[in-house]
């Protein structure tokens, strides 16, 4: 099993940027999808953003499409998320996550490893 351990997550204006990251240990990095949820007060956790074990395929929330982008670098076992033109809404907890599978699914129920996330909170 792999271990996952975000950080980057902080409190900025609406408008400023982030850049989460997601270190993996083990050897099981670079064979999976990845993914970033996130986790208002009180709402279910949601699929954010999701990255092939190759980068070849990527998928986006739509409410994210344009402002947020991810990327992996296998060699470093990393995955990143970088944040711009952030909203209020934006606010949350933002997990990472190693799917069972090589296909990106936004179903939280389909990863089998997780991070213990990191805090965003963007102030209007």
């Amino acid at each position: 099993q792999v271990q996952l351990v975000e950080s980057g997550g902080g409190l900025v204006q609406a408008g400023g940027s982030l850049r989460l990251s997601c270190a993996a240990s083990g050897r099981s990095f670079s064979s999976y999808a990845m993914a970033w949820f996130r986790q208002a007060p009180g709402k279910e956790r949601e699929f954010v953003a999701g990255i092939s074990w190759t980068a070849g395929n990527i998928y986006y929330t739509n409410s994210v499409k344009g402002r947020f982008t991810i990327s992996r670098d296998n060699a470093k076992n990393t995955m990143y998320l970088q944040m711009s033109s952030l909203k209020p809404e934006d606010t949350a907890i933002y997990y990472c996550a190693r799917a069972q599978v090589m296909a990106i699914l936004t179903a939280p129920g389909f990863y089998d490893s997780w991070g213990q996330g990191t805090q965003v909170t963007v102030s209007s």
